[in-house]
């Protein structure tokens, strides 16, 4: 059977790709490490590392083992997790969400990390897709996404919802198909998505995202609404991200007369059951 202390330090490694950062990361010795990826090649009958100097590749070999290797160190240590005590509000908490609910979400946790300071949240924004591959290889622990997971090795139950919005330059107090044209589109990672839900509700000329010329891209939450608030475009965003943009004297938020909500979901993996303190932050979100 591989040694999981020799694995560990490997997939560490590869992770890191430097051998003094790895040492200091698992508190050992640079030759420490050394010795630990060259006892895990003899166990193994493979070379799995190619050396230049002080940098490395992995070779074929070293590349399936971490591929398996770290997902079965994730296995044992989520084991280790569940058989000690498992406590609502002790423990840390992996989460991803799309940008916009996290900025609501994200001040919530940390209100209740405030309460319970052994409850340790970590949290990090990504668009649905990449939240989804996440949980499915078992990188977080839960995942908020703005649409239904698609993953078998995903599930997800609705808990809450949030208005998706146009945003155009605040000069734009009504705004025509036409208009949209002329301004281009700020596009962003869920743009498509977000887009395709709320003006296909409100205009009969849309028919994809295409038609609008790309007229700027950023894949920062906070960063989206400056290129409109500057004249260069409109988009579409939920709501927790147009309430929490700085200036917002310099947007304008159109009522249409179809309003679109899109759903939130909770989302974990399906083989792995939620612990406890898992169950805590879910609860707590249903209950904003």
């Amino acid at each position: 059977m591989i040694n999981p202390v020799w694995l560990k330090t490997f997939c560490e490694l590869v992770e890191v790709n430097h051998f003094t950062k790895t040492a200091e990361r698992l508190f050992m010795t640079q030759s420490g490490v050394s010795q630990h990826i060259k006892k895990l090649e003899q166990q193994v009958g493979a070379l799995l590392l190619e050396r230049h100097g002080k940098q490395f590749t992995l070779t074929p070999q070293g590349q399936s083992l971490y591929n398996r290797g770290s997902q079965l160190l994730k296995e044992w240590q989520f084991l280790e997790q569940q058989i000690k005590n498992d406590s609502p509000f002790e423990g840390r908490v992996k989460i991803q969400s799309p940008g916009s609910c996290g900025l609501k979400f994200y001040n919530e946790l940390l209100s209740l990390q405030s309460k319970h300071p052994k409850l340790f949240i970590e949290y990090a924004f990504a668009p649905n897709s990449g939240v989804e591959r996440a949980i499915a290889s078992h990188q977080i622990d839960i995942g908020f996404m703005s649409q239904a997971p698609t993953m078998l090795e995903v599930t997800g139950q609705k808990i809450a919802n949030e208005p998706l919005l146009l945003i155009t330059p605040a000069q734009f107090k009504t705004i025509d198909w036409q208009q949209l044209c002329q301004l281009g589109f700020i596009n962003h990672p869920d743009g498509k998505h977000h887009a395709q839900q709320l003006l296909n509700a409100n205009f009969a000329e849309f028919e994809s995202i295409a038609q609008f010329e790309c007229s700027g891209f950023s894949n920062q939450i906070n960063l989206i609404l400056e290129p409109v608030s500057l004249g260069l475009g409109f988009t579409v965003l939920p709501a927790h991200a147009v309430s929490a943009f700085h200036n917002q004297e310099k947007i304008h938020v159109h009522t249409l007369t179809h309003p679109v909500c899109e759903d939130i979901y909770a989302c974990h993996h399906r083989n792995r059951p939620l612990a406890k303190r898992m169950k805590t932050v879910i609860n707590e979100i249903k209950s904003l």
